[in-house]
């Protein structure tokens, strides 16, 4: 029988890590109402609290990537779940607002930074030659995947007992990741005794790993980029990505739903519903992305995105479960699908080696935009104790969005893969 090469055994340990990143971070939204109520917290506080988080793990990315450089993965993933541990388990002592937005704005967010923004590109890259797309798409993936299975679980939890025994499950997985990490994670295909997927031969990685402080690479790739009119396009439609997905749908979904009168477990379960589609969505569009211009294929994902956003109100109001059944299968199929046009994009305009870094910055953009519909939507609801507003507006947000992409100059799918990699 031939052996598993440990290069898989790698992207399963991330796959993992991500999807627990990615339920501490979807889960916010069926915390607001049981923390609003046990606490008598205003809901723009609690939103500005998961927008920090938003803003913070976006922002974080770049630097993710340089410290990745200096420290290895093995040490980081580990440094980053114990940070998500260490908010997890103070989160059961929280009294105050400023405790609220210390733990789950700024703990929670820098914790989740690692896996949530690089850990998939670098893995993919450093590990794999052949399969690369394949493993990319299955570790983007995975950030829905984690919806998928523990969101609807959580609100029965909640419901039944508390947001502190939902709290103490998420605890306990990450914990075991911690574990997992510590036990089968390794910095480099060097230090497992192999060498990356797909690869005969050792793989020169003198342009990989220059010898040069990270941080300033950092900066200098976004110096660099802001020069060009496709990175402020990009990361403009990134931006309103962003704002139409975690930090509208993620974070006010949930509460939106209740607010007609429709139970948490419900919600949070149409909430899985669109992560199933998620996945279909995301892999499709990989595969859609190596065969079409990327331009049109984001114009397409922002203007159906678009289009369900301004459909969901519609339902709301008609209480009609097939319309939101309809809008759940809509939107989730486009929920992550602009992300491999966009790395794609990135890595044509910018090049192989700089594109990860581009793209860590463009990303950020990406988080802003979360963290401004995160926070935006409780002010909304504040004003008129109503969402629809927000999704209104995040609706029109993707119809420029889906303007944006098509600015850009058609790409010749040039300088995707090394000397090394063409070989094979």
């Amino acid at each position: 029988m031939k052996r598993i090469h440990y290069s898989w055994i790698i992207l399963i340990v991330a796959f993992f890590s991500i999807i627990v990143a990615g339920i501490i971070r979807s889960s916010s939204g069926v915390f607001i109402v049981p923390f609003e109520k046990e606490f008598g917290w205003d809901r723009s506080v609690i939103s500005l609290a998961f927008a920090i988080s938003l803003f913070l793990y976006g922002f974080s990315g770049p630097f993710m990537a340089a410290l990745l450089e200096v420290f290895g993965l093995r040490k980081m993933m580990a440094a980053a779940m114990t940070t998500l541990l260490s908010g997890l388990f103070l989160t059961f002592f929280m009294k105050q607002e400023w405790q609220l937005l210390l733990i789950w704005g700024i703990i929670i967010g820098l914790g989740s930074g690692l896996f949530l923004t690089v850990l998939s590109t670098y893995v993919s890259n450093r590990w794999f030659v052949k399969r690369r797309g394949l493993a990319l798409g299955i570790l983007t993936a995975s950030t829905a995947t984690g919806q998928l299975i523990l969101l609807p679980i959580l609100a029965i939890v909640i419901k039944n007992y508390s947001w502190r025994w939902a709290i103490g499950l998420i605890l306990i997985l990450c914990f075991v990741m911690f574990v997992i990490i510590l036990l089968f994670m390794k910095n480099t295909p060097k230090e497992a005794g192999i060498f990356p997927y797909g690869l005969d031969n050792e793989l020169d990685e003198s342009n990989i790993l220059e010898k040069k402080n990270p941080i300033v690479m950092a900066f200098q790739a976004l110096q660099d980029a802001v020069r060009i009119k496709e990175f402020w396009l990009l990361a403009g439609s990134f931006f309103i990505c962003g704002l139409s997905t975690s930090g509208l749908i993620g974070t006010h979904f949930i509460s939106y739903c209740i607010s007609f009168g429709i139970p948490v477990v419900t919600a949070a379960s149409l909430l899985s519903f669109m992560g199933i589609f998620d996945l279909i969505g995301t892999t499709v569009s990989g595969w859609l992305s190596d065969r079409f211009d990327n331009r049109w294929l984001l114009f397409w994902y922002y203007g159906l995105r678009g289009a369900s956003l301004v459909l969901l109100p519609i339902a709301l109001n008609n209480g009609s479960i097939t319309l939101l059944i309809i809008f759940s299968i809509f939107y989730g199929l486009d929920w992550i699908a602009t992300v491999p046009p966009t790395i794609s994009i990135s890595r044509q305009i910018f090049g192989i080696e700089k594109s990860g870094i581009v793209y860590g910055w463009i990303f950020a953009a990406h988080q802003v935009g979360a963290a401004v519909a995160a926070y935006g939507g409780g002010i909304i609801y504040k004003i008129f104790n109503s969402y629809t507003w927000a999704f209104f507006l995040g609706g029109i947000f993707c119809l420029l969005a889906s303007l944006f992409v098509m600015v850009i100059k058609k790409q010749k799918s040039i300088g995707l893969y090394s000397k090394e990699e063409m070989k094979l």
